[in-house]
C-alpha cells in the first residue's frame, strides 16, 4: 500500500508499496482508500507542509486498474467517479503540491500527475502518455476537461488523439511538465519545489485552487452513467 515519509516540512506520498521493486501503482479501489488515509495526515499536520507524490521503478502509475474493472464492469461507473474525487481532492488540496514523476504515467495514471499544482520528470527515461485512443476506450466528462484546462490546447489534441508518449524533456517542450532532470534527481527536485512553498499551506490556498478551477471541479463532479461514458 501507499506509504508517507517526510522531508522536513514536505511529505512525501509513495503511490506504490514499500521496498517493493516492480509496482505499476494502478487505481485499486483499496490503493485508493488508502492514498485518501495518507491525505487525511497530511491535511492533519499542523504548521507549514507541502505535498509530493513519488513512486519508485520503471512506473509512476499506469492509472485504472485494468484487471480489477474488468472483474467488476458493474461497479465501473462508480470506480470512475473514485477516480474523479482523487483527483478533485488533489487538485483543491490545502497546500502546493508537486508531482515527481521518476518513471512511466499512462491514462488515468498521467491525469493524475495534471492534477498536481507542478510536475518534475525524469529526462531520461519513462513516458507520459494517454493511450485511451489506442486502446478504443473514451474518456469521461470530467476526464476530457481536465486535459483540456491543464494542458495548452494542442497538445491535449496531439496527446488524446494520437496517443504520444512524451519524454520528460518534450514534456517540458509540450507544457505538460515544468521541469526534467537526469538520472535519479527526481524526487530532489520535486521535494527542492514543494520546499519553497510549504508557508502557502492553509484552506485559503485551497479556496483559491477551488476558484481557479471551478469548471474543471464542475465536470468531475458529474456522476457517470450511460448517457456520459459508453465503452465501445
Amino acid at each position: 500500500m501507499p506509504y508517507l515519509e517526510r522531508d522536513g516540512d514536505v511529505f512525501v506520498l509513495h503511490l506504490g508499496d514499500r521496498d517493493a521493486e516492480v509496482s505499476e501503482n494502478r487505481f485499486h479501489p483499496d490503493r485508493l482508500v488508502a492514498i485518501h488515509s495518507l491525505l487525511d495526515e497530511v491535511e492533519a499536520h499542523d504548521g507549514p507542509a507541502a505535498l509530493v507524490t513519488a513512486a519508485t521503478g520503471k512506473f509512476w502509475s499506469n492509472g485504472l486498474d485494468i484487471d480489477w474493472v474488468g472483474a467488476n464492469l458493474s461497479d465501473l461507473p462508480g470506480y470512475l467517479d473514485s477516480v474523479h474525487d482523487l483527483y478533485v481532492r488533489l487538485l483543491t488540496f490545502p497546500a502546493a503540491t508537486v508531482a515527481a514523476v521518476q518513471g512511466h504515467a499512462f491514462g488515468a495514471g498521467a491525469m493524475l500527475a495534471l492534477v498536481h499544482d507542478f510536475r518534475v520528470m525524469r529526462a531520461d527515461r519513462g513516458y507520459w502518455c494517454l493511450p485511451e485512443v489506442q486502446l478504443n476506450m473514451p474518456f469521461t466528462v470530467g476526464m476530457s476537461a481536465l486535459i483540456r484546462s491543464r494542458l495548452p490546447i494542442q497538445t491535449a489534441v496531439e496527446a488524446i488523439t494520437t496517443g504520444r508518449r512524451y519524454g520528460g524533456e518534450d514534456a517540458v517542450a509540450a507544457g505538460i511538465a515544468e521541469q526534467a532532470v537526469t538520472g535519479d534527481d527526481v524526487l530532489a527536485a520535486a521535494v527542492e519545489r514543494a520546499a519553497a512553498l510549504t508557508a502557502t499551506r492553509g484552506p485559503n490556498l485551497s479556496g483559491i485552487k477551488r476558484g481557479l478551477h471551478a469548471p474543471l471541479i464542475s465536470a468531475l463532479e458529474i456522476r457517470t452513467d450511460p448517457s456520459n461514458f459508453r465503452l465501445g
